[in-house]
């Protein structure tokens, strides 16, 4: 495909952003139009806002880095907050109502921590997968992305106390996952407590999008409880962040940072797990060197798991990640000083 920047053929550019690597770091400028376009494309068939609210005077939200400030009748970027009577409403995502599915997984399970969990080793116990469909970002490559297609009615919608009531004897574990748990923090942290004491060890799976203060309560949680706190560290680049995702990633990397220093405080298992996705044509090894280079900075015993891509949701045109692209993504990884570097999902591989 042909880049509608510089007009150079790449084999692996996505129809979706129709911008190459090299321009979305060099040319962001030019290539910025595109982007906006393909994200706008991206949320219009579900009837989610295109963008953030901006509005002069708003009702503010200040559960995730969205920042929505909305006007009357006007809906914030996850689409579960809305403004009326000057007041904020919550459609979802509050301690009596989380717009979510949940089920059992059997352990050990194909968690980005599993190689470094002791969940690993408890057969006949399982995991609680809470899997939120919302999300404060829009990646245009989505793992999960059928999550736009649910309504918060019905059975989609939970209350903190009914689902920490289907925990029992055979649950080890919980995870916060979707979507993303960011905008529902308020849900998801009023059901770990009741979670944790119960005994159940708590996990999160994030892009590291929530509000530091709600952030901060979910990693004291995981510390308390033996669990581990997966960030999704999807880019290094500002600029590339913005084009895979629609955002800055300021946030993501300061929440990290605030709970990768909190590492020391339990090694083993760890606290925080690192995750990359390795987008072929965008997230290459020099992305990853600089992503583990970040992480090493702070502590490099902090576990990071490249993921192989499965072709999905806008950038299905894409292949999935070659074993050659994964191997230069690890020996990056390592050579940026990091001492615990995993491949994930190697059955994607080609």
């Amino acid at each position: 495909m042909r880049c509608r920047v510089c007009g150079r053929e790449y084999e692996l550019i996505s129809g979706a952003l129709g911008v190459c690597l090299s321009c979305i770091r060099e040319r962001f400028d030019e290539a910025l139009p595109y982007i906006k376009e393909a994200h706008s494309r991206a949320r219009r068939p579900f009837g989610l806002p295109e963008e953030p609210p901006r509005s002069e005077g708003g009702v503010e939200c200040n559960l995730c880095d969205r920042g929505c400030r909305m006007a009357e009748g006007e809906r914030g970027y996850c689409g579960l907050r809305r403004a009326e009577g000057g007041r904020l409403i919550h459609i979802a995502g509050v301690p009596e109502r989380g717009f979510l599915h949940w089920y059992r997984d059997p352990l050990p399970t194909n968690c980005v921590a599993d190689w470094v969990c002791p969940g690993h080793g408890m057969r006949g116990y399982h995991n609680l997968a809470v899997f939120y469909a919302s999300c404060s970002l829009n990646c245009l490559y989505c793992q999960n992305w059928h999550y736009l297609e649910m309504r918060p009615s019905g059975r989609w919608v939970i209350s903190a106390d009914e689902l920490a009531g289907v925990a029992d004897e055979r649950t080890y574990c919980v995870c916060y996952f979707g979507g993303d748990p960011s905008s529902q923090m308020p849900h998801a942290l009023a059901s770990a407590h009741k979670l944790a004491e119960k005994g159940v060890v708590v996990c999160w799976e994030t892009s590291g999008q929530a509000n530091p203060k709600l952030m901060r309560r979910a990693v004291q949680l995981s510390l308390e409880t033996g669990g581990i706190v997966k960030f999704d560290l999807k880019a290094f680049d500002e600029k590339l962040h913005i084009a895979l995702t629609g955002f800055s990633n300021r946030a993501t990397l300061e929440n990290f940072r605030m709970a990768a220093e909190r590492f020391d405080e339990r090694p083993d298992p760890p606290l925080v797990v690192a995750s990359t996705l390795l987008v072929p044509g965008y997230v290459d090894a020099d992305e990853v060197y600089r992503i583990a280079s970040f992480i090493a900075s702070i502590d490099p015993r902090i576990p990071y798991s490249l993921l192989a891509f499965a072709p999905n949701f806008m950038m299905g045109d894409l292949p999935p990640t070659s074993r050659k692209h994964a191997l230069e993504a690890e020996e990056a990884a390592r050579s940026a000083g990091l001492h615990n570097v995993h491949i994930g999902n190697i059955h994607l591989l080609w």
